[in-house]
């Protein structure tokens, strides 16, 4: 079968999950996290693609304010989570503390510290008030990284994504895996668990994450066929898998 017959089977599931969630008031959160370039924006696109705009909400916030920098650091994010009946889609979230602000020194090193103990507490409390929470990481090899900001700088409809921060995204590759381990080994909750997607062919990516989200959610009609192939390039996020399937 190809590519996009199986992405059609997988758009008409969506469709069925969505259903569900604003039929039962479910609250669902999908954080999509990874190295720059690493797919965040067309995986999204995928998803949200055939569901309605009304309940399917994408944020993708910027650079801080001033004012919000005084603010308590989950407290510009909670404005944003799903009301019953949503599906929200996080393109990087609060875990960029435990990221980028990590590594180009943003945030200081108690607040990074500081993160990993309010983090777990932030996501269960969000996960005792009925949000389902899912978060996948992208990983992609620094070959494949260094290919796609390449494409960024020749195409002139891709050029938007070019920041400065790519640039030393190549630059501090070690520092950028070191934080990504250590994220991913302290935020592994059991309510909120992480998976790591093998984000190196894009096709697979789509096709891959959006099977494994829709095979963890119970919904009427699921077609067991449409999600029959394997979900091979998604991974629990464990030690062992930390340390030796992600690119270095």
């Amino acid at each position: 079968m190809k590519d996009k017959d199986i992405l059609h089977g997988l758009y008409v599931e969506l469709v069925k999950l969505q259903k569900e969630i604003i039929a039962s008031g479910l609250k669902l959160l999908v954080i999509l996290e990874g190295r720059d370039a690493a797919g965040k924006d067309g995986t999204i696109k995928r998803i949200v693609k055939h569901l309605s705009p009304r309940e399917t909400i994408v944020v993708a916030l910027g650079k801080p304010s001033d004012h919000q920098e005084k603010d308590w650091y989950f407290q510009r994010y909670i404005a944003h989570l799903p009301a019953s009946g949503e599906l929200v889609l996080f393109n990087r979230s609060w875990y960029n503390r435990a990221g980028v602000e990590k590594v180009m020194k943003f945030c200081t090193h108690q607040q990074y510290k500081s993160f990993f103990k309010e983090v777990e507490l932030f996501e269960e409390m969000l996960a005792n008030a009925g949000f389902i929470i899912v978060k996948y990481y992208l990983d992609i090899s620094k070959k494949e990284q260094e290919k796609r900001f390449d494409e960024r700088k020749k195409d002139p409809l891709k050029q938007w994504k070019i920041s400065p921060i790519d640039e030393a995204a190549t630059k501090h590759w070690k520092d950028y895996s070191d934080a990504r381990d250590e994220m991913l080994l302290k935020t592994d909750f059991k309510h909120a668990p992480w998976f790591i997607v093998s984000a190196d062919d894009k096709d697979d990516t789509h096709i891959n994450l959006i099977t494994h989200l829709l095979k963890r959610r119970d919904y009427k009609h699921k077609d067991d066929k449409a999600l029959s192939h394997a979900c091979d390039f998604v991974y629990p996020a464990t030690p062992k898998n930390i340390k030796e399937k992600l690119f270095q």
